[in-house]
């Protein structure tokens, strides 16, 4: 017999109050004498704001996503609102994805919205993440909400919160609204619609969204180079199919293939385990139509269209999945050859990325003499190097999971853009008689060979979140000194703000915010990142090393080496 922590049971009992329906309290009443270890994982904590908003399990309790944790967020955001812009007409537009209730989830929250006073522009139907962004200024709203769980399992939904700049929420707004929130009672959320508050839009921001995208993702490709450049896209169920397909058209790419089976939007995203495009899973449909058409590049995103897959030929002609890192690489460097082109940097041009993605960003910035800004994870820190340094122009930047953002335009990761900006590079490529790939080689070549690998464990439920939690702190407690045999040179702890480098043993301050990261440097240029999971039940492990690479004929020697490399720090940190 399972006995519920007495704690927990004060959290379960406010649930059983006249602030929530009968439905929800007959569910609780019923969870409590048939199933107290799944009631107590719905309740031992409060869902939180992660790296990418606030995700979770959908169902009843404190920790899962409904309409009174939802409702609660969205009263406490409109006081907010309230506060930080008297006087004013205040707006907010929503947009959600395919997944499972996201629809009805986005019509209480603009019910909630609209019952304080407050309009709202509502997607009439399912609309990438990188639109709202763009809509929200678009559109001179204070802020925007997406109802998406990103790339997480069927079982779970979320809400992003954007505010006027188009980005994700940042310090301080984050903590201040956090705070109102938690001061909220549920009783106190007007669940009320003012139906006159709530404009339906669509097909008119689309049509400005997608020119936006076709004039940032566009670099004087000929007609020629599209109509030879043969393109192979999955939406993987999701959200992309309602912009992607008309933005590829209107850039004048004519040779693209869908993937039938993977076009129409489905919340249980059956033809895949995981609709996330970090997983080659996910693109094998795609990766199979491309060798029945013999295309040049293969797409794929993930269901809200914020992140994307990437898989060119190699130089034996086969299909392969790039990962983050290298898709992103070659998206920035093509940018700023662009920028070099037009004669537009100046000295006051960045790129930006994230401290867990790799080191070979920051060398190409300094070759092309543009400044490098890097943040923690999660796309709204680089949303945050923009409207930080308003004097800069923000060229372009990425992150190693699979998101990257040209311009900005929008405010976020941007699959429909980047998209566009992937296939004009292979496009090009080939009408210069070299490949994807091959340009990818001679980066390696011109700035050095880096390669990544990401190792995830997955820790479920109460028991593994207190696994994660001991594993970070052993790390600091007992810091690695040496790695695959190598020194251990530096050792970055951002939760506690601080570098000790240990070849002259001194102390710097870490600026950017807290974060539970820590990240050894070891004498053989390694890099090796641990930190929780901020959306998802895991702890990460980002593993970065690099050599040289003198010319293409050597690349898959060198490449063996570094995977070898890769497998020896795997093997001898436990991670296998």
């Amino acid at each position: 017999m399972i006995h519920i922590d007495p704690t927990i049971l004060t959290r379960i009992n406010t649930w059983l109050t006249p602030s929530f329906d009968k439905e929800t309290q007959e569910f609780i009443k019923d969870s409590i004498a048939h199933h107290p270890k799944e009631i107590q994982e719905s309740f031992y904590q409060d869902l939180d704001f992660g790296t990418g908003g606030m995700r979770g399990i959908m169902g009843i309790g404190t920790n899962r996503i409904n309409k009174y944790t939802l409702g609660k967020n969205t009263q406490g955001l409109s006081n907010y609102m309230h506060m930080s812009f008297p006087g004013q007409a205040l707006k907010v537009a929503i947009a959600y994805d395919c997944r499972h209730n996201s629809k009805t989830l986005a019509k209480l929250v603009a019910d909630v919205f609209s019952a304080n006073g407050i309009t709202v522009y509502l997607f009439e139907d399912l609309r990438p993440t990188p639109e709202l962004s763009f809509a929200v200024k678009h559109l001179d709203c204070q802020c925007g909400i997406v109802l998406t769980a990103s790339h997480n399992p069927p079982e779970y939904n979320g809400y992003k919160v954007y505010w006027q700049d188009g980005g994700q929420l940042v310090p301080p707004q984050d903590v201040e609204i956090i705070e109102e929130i938690n001061n909220l009672d549920y009783s106190e959320i007007k669940f009320d619609a003012n139906e006159n508050l709530i404009k339906i839009i669509g097909k008119e921001v689309d049509d400005v969204f997608i020119n936006a995208s076709v004039k940032n993702g566009c670099f004087n490709t000929s007609q020629e180079a599209k109509n030879n450049t043969t393109v192979v896209f999955t939406s993987l169920h999701g959200t992309s199919i309602t912009i992607v397909p008309e933005t590829l058209k209107r850039a004048g790419y004519k040779n693209v293939h869908i993937v039938e089976e993977q076009r129409v939007p489905n919340g249980d995203f059956p033809t895949v385990k995981s609709p996330n495009p970090e997983e080659p899973e996910a693109l094998k449909m795609a990766l199979d139509l491309a060798d029945k058409v013999n295309a040049d590049i293969v797409i794929g995103t993930d269901p809200d269209c914020d992140r994307l897959g990437v898989a060119v030929r190699n130089l034996e002609g086969e299909m392969v999945l790039l990962n983050g890192n290298q898709a992103m690489v070659m998206m920035t460097d093509f940018l700023l050859k662009q920028w070099e082109k037009e004669d537009k940097i100046k000295g006051n041009e960045f790129i930006g990325s994230t401290i867990v993605s790799t080191p070979m960003m920051a060398t190409m910035a300094k070759n092309y003499k543009v400044e490098y800004k890097e943040g923690l994870t999660g796309f709204k820190w680089i949303a945050k190097m923009i409207k930080d340094f308003p004097n800069l122009d923000f060229i372009g930047g990425g992150e190693e999971s699979f998101g990257f953002m040209v311009g900005d335009f929008v405010r976020d990761k941007d699959a429909v853009t980047s998209t566009l900006l992937a296939i004009e590079i292979a496009a090009q490529a080939k009408a210069n008689g070299s490949s994807f790939y091959k340009d990818l080689i001679q980066l390696y070549i011109d700035h050095g060979f880096y390669k990544e690998r990401l190792i995830s464990m997955t820790k479920k439920g109460i028991e593994g979140a207190q696994e994660i939690k001991q594993m970070m702190i052993d790390a600091r407690e007992n810091p690695l000194k040496e790695v695959n045999g190598s020194k251990v040179i530096r050792i970055e702890d951002y939760q506690l703000s601080r570098a000790k480098n240990f070849i002259n043993n001194t102390e710097e301050v870490i600026e950017i915010p807290k974060s539970n990261v820590l990240i050894y440097y070891t004498e053989d240029g390694s890099k090796i990142a641990l930190r929780p999971s901020g959306t998802e039940p895991k702890i990460k492990f980002y593993i970065s090393v690099n050599t040289n690479l003198n010319n293409t004929s050597a690349f898959k020697t060198t490449e063996e080496r570094l995977d070898s490399k890769i497998d020896a720090i795997v093997k001898d940190m436990k991670l296998n």
